[in-house]
């Protein structure tokens, strides 16, 4: 299994470092336009895998694609972070074409390969990914809800003053501040509805605080976060690699599903060896129904400045 990680910045090397962590796969190729940046990320990581045990070969090339041939799956970080005020919508026009390049010289090497979008806009970016790369569409996936949903239950650990290991609960829709759906119907500490826990206000503040997770940590920061979406990439990287059939919530192509058509958006979905093995309809209620349509609407919206 070799996995390659495009953008050796902190968000791609946390990928990196997680995934080598794990020794489910032989090879991580990180690649950066950076001259040495990549090369030097690789050294750093691989003078750490006797430290934590790893036996994972991880290696770095400043541009060279054919060094990522026959990889199974590939991770496309790269782009400008969001800056502090600066909203994943405005990330579009200098994205997209940093994307569509990555996207064409790793399909050129890997024609098999199964490409996880975490570039921002993240839906927006791996809608530009299905209509540029040729490849089926159970071969891309935006990371996004993995993330989001991991920052919902950290919020409701919280609200619940529970151990993380209680709770369960999951985001769908848009990978965005306003778009983002926390299903708080679904969410559960240990398999009780969380509504019986939260008072109404309580529950309001989960909801804000998740939709909000990654502006927060970019105002405390002053950039954008890199443990999380590295740990969120490198659990969806393990579930095709170890063929887990494990039930992610990702940006996907949609043909009806939820009522929508052609337009990725964050929905449950079983992800194996094969990438996106099926997607998970769930019962929302009418205002999350509504709330998804709202997402779509604005990530259409967003879409139509693509440039293909």
């Amino acid at each position: 299994m070799k996995v390659t990680v495009v953008g050796a910045g902190a968000v791609g090397a946390s990928c990196a470092e997680y995934i080598a962590m794990k020794n489910f796969c032989s090879e991580v190729v990180l690649v950066d336009i950076k001259e040495g940046f990549a090369e030097g990320k690789a050294m750093d990581l691989m003078q750490t895998a006797s430290l934590n045990g790893f036996g994972t070969k991880i290696t770095g090339t400043t541009g060279d694609y054919s060094k990522t041939a026959g990889s199974h799956v590939a991770v496309i970080t790269s782009g400008i972070p969001r800056k502090p005020g600066m909203t994943r919508e405005e990330l579009i026009g200098i994205n997209a074409g940093i994307v569509k390049e990555v996207t064409e010289n790793l399909v050129k090497h890997s024609p098999e390969v199964i490409i996880i979008v975490v570039s921002n806009p993240m839906d927006t970016m791996a809608y530009l990914v299905h209509k540029t790369s040729g490849l089926p569409k159970h071969k891309i996936i935006g990371m996004g809800g993995a993330l989001d949903s991991a920052r919902f239950k950290y919020r409701l650990a919280e609200a619940l003053e529970a151990p993380i290991s209680d709770v369960d609960g999951m985001v769908i829709a848009a990978h965005s501040d306003t778009g983002m759906l926390p299903l708080l119907s679904k969410a559960t500490r240990n398999g009780v509805p969380v509504t019986e826990f939260l008072s109404d206000e309580q529950q309001k503040y989960v909801i804000e605080e998740t939709k909000v997770g990654g502006a927060t940590l970019t105002k405390l920061l002053g950039t954008s976060a890199w443990y999380a979406p590295g740990a969120a990439v490198s659990v969806m990287v393990q579930a095709i690699a170890c063929d887990q059939k494990k039930m992610i919530p990702c940006s996907l192509m949609l043909e009806g599903e939820y009522g929508q058509n052609d337009i990725c958006l964050g929905v449950p979905a079983i992800i194996g060896a094969n990438g996106v093995e099926s997607i998970v309809n769930v019962t929302l209620t009418a205002e999350e129904q509504l709330k998804f349509a709202e997402a779509a609407n604005a990530v259409r919206e967003v879409n139509g400045d693509l440039k293909f």
